[in-house]
């Protein structure tokens, strides 16, 4: 059975995203040590899972030769792993090896859990990640915290209704002051 995981940054108050849905200050104070773990991280292959919001985000720059030129193994990475969007608005992807899952999504998800192949990641989407959390289908979230405090965005788990008991299997902390926390379901 197929792993889902979370790959997210935060910030020490808990939020991915800030009140407008702003996520540059997660690319901020990168150092060697980061930057080779971001690197090692996207080349570690799977497929990638997004909403509209971060589907949009991330097709306006992995593509681009800025993203080649800043942060090659990265944008490789992004570009040529398969990749699906949940949307019921958008008509068509334009980012390669990208599917579009427009209806039930927790069966879609349930579904590709079920069947062979690389794990699956989710990046940013907190809507996603807060209704495949309810739906208990994530078996893994990797949260980069970061030292910064925003005072206002949104979590990745708005709308979550129960407690959800974790624990931590993994922890990593680096120069720049990020600090890597993965848990797992209990």
């Amino acid at each position: 059975m197929r792993k889902l995981m979370v790959f997210n940054n935060i910030t020490l108050d808990g939020y991915f995203t800030d009140a407008n849905d702003d996520m540059s200050w997660a690319h901020q104070g990168a150092d060697e040590e980061w930057n080779q773990f971001t690197a090692e991280n996207a080349s570690s292959g799977g497929v990638l899972l997004f909403g509209r919001k971060t589907y949009d985000l991330m097709v306006s720059f992995w593509p681009t030769r800025q993203a080649h030129e800043m942060m090659p193994e990265v944008a490789e990475g992004m570009n040529n792993l398969p990749k699906v969007v949940f949307s019921r608005t958008m008509d068509h992807p334009t980012w390669n090896n990208t599917k579009l899952v427009k209806d039930n999504m927790v069966e879609e998800v349930r579904k590709m859990k079920s069947e062979p192949g690389d794990n699956m990641v989710i990046m940013g989407s907190g809507s996603i990640v807060s209704q495949l959390t309810e739906a208990r289908l994530i078996d893994e979230y990797q949260c980069v915290v970061h030292p910064l405090v925003l005072g206002n965005g949104r979590t990745m788990f708005d709308g979550i209704k129960e407690k959800l008991p974790l624990k931590r299997s993994v922890s990593r902390t680096f120069k720049n002051g990020n600090v890597l926390l993965t848990y797992e379901l209990e």
